[in-house]
């Protein structure tokens, strides 16, 4: 037994013991997956909601370009039509459902004067989830120089959503990530502007 202990000590004493411990492997893809896992899967989850941020702006112009192509297609509407058209355009962000779209529909009609102004017609608005007045008929709203042409008819569709990542959904998650507001709900937003196909103005009596 003596001699055994003295053994081990002259071993270490000759960096023996030293030696064979720098030269042990064991458990080095242990620590390498510690290392190299939470950055993989941080980038996953970026890419993730990356892409799914891509997608969700995609589909708030395809509802404003659906919106105002359905609305022109009509020789005149009731508020009820205009109403259920917005649902329509409200549920293309399905399975996305962590805030809600505002989508305002505005017939516009350009004055016939040599300064010609953009007026309100008929206007409705859905927003959180409920339909309703959008800016008031008669007043003057801004479109771009190369449509105000005198005497002619527009529908403006205009579709917003403040985007919420997965990771700032709740306040909870936000507090605990310490991430700012910037990142927290990020505007999106796409506006169309059409001629009616069928007639030259779209009359809404009711809205």
């Amino acid at each position: 037994m003596l001699d055994r202990f003295m053994n081990g000590c002259r071993a270490f004493a000759k960096g023996g013991f030293v030696r064979r411990l720098v030269g042990d492997r064991r458990g080095v893809a242990a620590v390498e997956f510690a290392l190299i896992a939470p950055v993989l899967l941080t980038l996953y989850f970026v890419t993730m909601e990356v892409a799914q941020a891509i997608e969700t702006n995609k589909k708030i112009s395809r509802v404003a370009s659906m919106v105002a192509d359905l609305v022109t297609q009509q020789q005149q509407i009731t508020r009820q039509e205009v109403d259920a058209v917005m649902r329509i355009g409200e549920a293309i962000l399905v399975p996305y459902n962590r805030s809600q779209p505002v989508i305002d529909i505005t017939a516009i009609t350009v004055t016939n004067e040599n300064n010609p102004k953009a007026e309100v017609t008929w206007s409705r608005r859905l927003s959180n989830g409920a339909a309703g007045a959008g800016e008031p008929a008669g007043s003057t709203t801004l479109i771009p120089e190369s449509l105000r042409v005198p005497g002619s008819f527009l529908i403006r569709v205009s579709g917003q959503l403040n985007y919420r990542p997965v990771i700032t959904w709740t306040a909870e998650q936000r507090a605990s990530l310490g991430l700012l507001g910037a990142f927290d709900q990020i505007r999106m937003n796409e506006t169309y502007y059409l001629r009616p196909r069928m007639s030259h103005n779209i009359p809404c009596n009711n809205c």
